[in-house]
């Protein structure tokens, strides 16, 4: 049986990734996907913590993974439209590029 410092050892891991992808691209699409493997890390987490809880019965943290992964889907949704905006009137999906939101 898996421990759960494994599994908070793969949701550190991946968060790791996450930030580290967030924080260096340029392009607004891998950035994105830098902060969706944050908030998988997250939910990683709050399986674990629900797996090895004392009373596994009571499905808390799998309706907080649940929550969070509709929270992730409409964070994706509002994040690719925003992109595909800059990018219609910038021309680029580079975050450098684009650092005015004038209207």
């Amino acid at each position: 049986m898996t421990s759960l410092a494994a599994y908070l050892t793969l949701s550190a891991f991946l968060f790791c990734i996450g930030l580290a992808g967030a924080l260096t691209r340029r392009n607004a699409i891998i950035v994105l996907v830098g902060i969706e493997l944050m908030l998988n890390a997250a939910n990683l987490n709050f399986i674990a913590f629900w797996r090895f809880s004392e009373n596994p019965e009571a499905l808390t943290g799998l309706m907080f993974a649940i929550f969070s992964i509709g929270i992730a889907a409409a964070e994706a949704a509002v994040g690719l439209a925003l992109i595909i905006a800059i990018y219609r009137h910038y021309k680029t999906a580079n975050v450098d590029e684009a650092n005015t939101l004038r209207g």
